[in-house]
């Protein structure tokens, strides 16, 4: 619950901050890549967790394996703020 109360505090910010310099699209599209990285790092950590409760000896093996794409998935919504960000400023 906590996580999510971030993700929309974090949405709400975002796209206030950017629809007041006239970038609606930008806040817009910044608003999409919060919710999407917020929706698949909660479907990869559910998942893990489900699967770390049913196999509790593979716990090392599903936190490794599940690292990976985490890291991936945050970095795409990172470079897709940037690019939000960038359409503002340029």
């Amino acid at each position: 619950m906590l996580k999510m109360r971030f993700l929309l505090t974090s949405l709400i910010t975002t796209t206030f901050a950017m629809a007041a310099d006239g970038a609606f699209g930008a806040a817009i599209g910044a608003g999409m890549v919060v919710i999407g990285a917020g929706i698949g790092i909660g479907l990869f950590a559910s998942a893990a967790a489900h699967a770390t409760a049913r196999q509790p000896e593979a716990a090392g093996d599903i936190r490794t394996t599940v690292n990976l794409p985490l890291f991936l998935l945050e970095g795409v919504a990172i470079i897709g703020l940037v690019v939000c960000i960038l359409a503002v400023v340029l």
